[in-house]
């Protein structure tokens, strides 16, 4: 018995053990690749194993698939350390919104600290993706997701996803998706006239998007006219809570997406906007202010409440 432990021992990578690997593009580390350090993660891990990726642009399509279970991937500085691709829909490689991902995370438990996740397709190729979650219990903090159009896709109805310090631009519904997610002290910069967020969240479902003393900036060259969201499904539910919004909000603040009838089903709400953008009587008629009281139930314990309970640890 004791023989065969110490061949199991021995067998075993040297970060199964200390539960962390770094990534390292010049060599120095296990890996020199993002995808080869997560693809020797164990199958159905119960512990965190910590991938920590070194400075570098690693331009790969990143798949962390759903048998990953809890990765965290941490660089040293989201400003030099960088995951990247350049899918876009109608490309030669024929991908569309769900396939032109730079990072593609479907394991739930998924962490991520200190990256940029990056699709730099251009300004002028439609939809592509720099991050899609499936996963639920995702946790994002001091990341940058940047790009164009489409760089966020939260594609997943009940699973739930937190950023916290985190960075995000782009142009078009580059915020969107099913989930139930929490953007806390945030950056949210606009780059054209357009929208901000296009949520699909389930009927049934209580939390879409929500906004947490956020801050919404823009390129003020190209985006003088934003709007806060507009509904991607009939009842998409966003929430911006003290959140500052600069003069680029556009003063009715939502969109029906051309359809009257969806005024009837989304919930569009804000609770004391800041800035030159917070616009309560300039709002449309349908949208919603929130009452002190109303804003009380959105904490996180309420927000990420379900089945199996969920609260991101600060």
């Amino acid at each position: 018995m004791k023989l065969l432990l110490l061949v199991l021992l021995a067998a075993t990578p040297a970060f199964a053990q200390t539960n962390s690997i770094i990534v390292a593009q010049d060599g120095t580390g296990t890996y020199r690749t993002v995808q080869a350090a997560v693809d020797a993660v164990p199958n159905q891990s119960q512990a965190t194993v910590t991938i920590r990726i070194k400075p570098g642009i690693y331009r790969e399509k990143l798949v962390v698939n759903t048998l990953k279970t809890h990765i965290k991937l941490v660089g040293e500085n989201p400003e030099t350390t960088v995951l990247t691709f350049n899918d876009h829909t109608g490309d030669a490689g024929g991908h569309d919104t769900y396939s032109s991902h730079s990072v593609l995370v479907q394991a739930n438990d998924f962490a991520a600290e200190n990256l940029t996740f990056e699709n730099n397709a251009g300004y002028t190729a439609g939809q592509a993706v720099a991050l899609h979650v499936e996963g639920d219990r995702a946790t994002f903090r001091h990341c940058r997701v940047v790009g164009n159009q489409d760089i966020l896709f939260l594609a997943a109805g009940h699973t739930r996803q937190y950023f916290q310090d985190c960075y995000l631009e782009g142009t078009t519904d580059f915020i969107f998706g099913a989930s139930t997610a929490v953007f806390d002290h945030c950056v949210i910069k606009s780059k054209k006239n357009s929208f901000i967020t296009a949520a699909s969240t389930p009927e049934q479902q209580p939390f879409g998007f929500v906004f947490l003393n956020c801050k919404l900036t823009a390129d003020t060259a190209l985006a003088k006219k934003v709007h806060l969201g507009r509904p991607w499904r009939p009842n998409a539910k966003v929430v911006y809570l003290n959140t500052e919004m600069g003069g680029h909000i556009a003063p009715a603040g939502w969109d029906n997406w051309k359809n009257p009838a969806n005024e009837k089903t989304a919930y569009f709400a804000e609770y004391r906007s800041t800035g030159p953008g917070a616009n309560p009587a300039g709002r449309v008629a349908w949208a919603h202010q929130l009452t002190p009281k109303e804003a009380k139930a959105y904490t996180l314990k309420a927000i990420f409440a379900a089945e199996v309970p969920w609260v991101p640890g600060r």
